[in-house]
């Protein structure tokens, strides 16, 4: 069980912790800056290790207008068995005016008998800049055997609050990964390929052409991928990334060119690379 909050702001032409909150299983390392560019970086510290069996995590995350975050992971989310009852993630995202945020945490790691539910709740401004990445990997046994967990459920409800203080559903992504029993990779489910990669992009500047490019872009990874856009909502528009592979590293790489290529047009910033190995 672990709660975290955490509040970022503007001070001094950097972006900043503005509140910080932490109890149970979960907490966050102290800040630190990539770039030049005045966005901080912290990474969320889960020193029990694992997800087990009714285990509930929650966070609350807010960026305040004009403040940018990058938010990570200390290392993989392993879910282990979950009898009885599943692990629950909860996650509040709230973005304010010209606020950014890029959530990249490690792979999620199913094993066997796992079943995990994350719900992620956002709320954009129209001038806000969202970019998630995730990668589903299942466990593997000492004998290289697929583990089978039973089920995984993330969804993502996406809301913009406009000007006049409405807020309006943008986009609503569920996904839920049940593997066949006996084999987490058979003809049938996930085409074959036993990883799934997932970029959400919310952002002004997303259109069609920006779809068309990273879809290009991902042909030269060894990966099945599609890509679709949500309507048009305040002015600005979601991306929805689906990656099916046989490897995290091939997806960690499809992933890692995708945000590259959003990070130096956007941002005028270098690709990703936090160190962590």
């Amino acid at each position: 069980m672990g709660e975290l909050a955490l509040r970022i702001g503007v001070r001094s032409g950097r972006s900043v912790a503005s509140h910080q909150f932490h109890q149970g299983a979960l907490r966050v390392l102290r800040p630190h800056y990539l770039d030049d560019s005045g966005q901080v970086c912290y990474v969320v510290v889960n020193p029990g290790g694992a997800y087990l069996g009714a285990d509930l995590f929650l966070l609350d995350v807010e960026v305040e207008a004009g403040a940018s975050l990058l938010l990570t992971t200390q290392s993989a989310t392993k879910i282990y068995r979950t009898p009885g009852s599943f692990a629950e993630q909860r996650m509040t995202l709230r973005l304010g005016e010209g606020a950014r945020l890029e959530l990249m945490p490690d792979q999620l790691i199913a094993y066997r008998e796992a079943s995990y539910r994350q719900n992620t709740h956002i709320t954009v401004r129209p001038t806000s800049s969202l970019v998630m990445a995730e990668v589903i990997t299942p466990g593997w046994s000492p004998d290289g055997a697929s583990f089978r967990y039973e089920e995984l459920r993330l969804r993502n409800e996406i809301r913009v609050e406009s000007k006049d203080g409405g807020i309006d559903l943008l986009a609503l992504d569920n996904l839920l990964v049940r593997p066949p029993a006996g084999d987490v990779t058979g003809l049938g489910f996930m085409e074959g390929f036993s990883h799934l990669g997932s970029l959400v992009v919310v952002d002004a500047r997303v259109d069609q052409a920006l779809a068309d490019e990273l879809h290009a872009l991902t042909a030269g990874h060894e990966a099945h991928t599609g890509i679709s856009l949500t309507r048009t909502l305040a002015g600005t528009t979601g991306l929805v990334l689906r990656s099916l592979s046989d490897s995290t590293e091939k997806l960690n790489g499809l992933l890692g060119a995708c945000t590259a290529l959003l990070r130096e047009r956007w941002h005028g910033q270098e690709p990703l690379n936090l160190r962590k190995y």
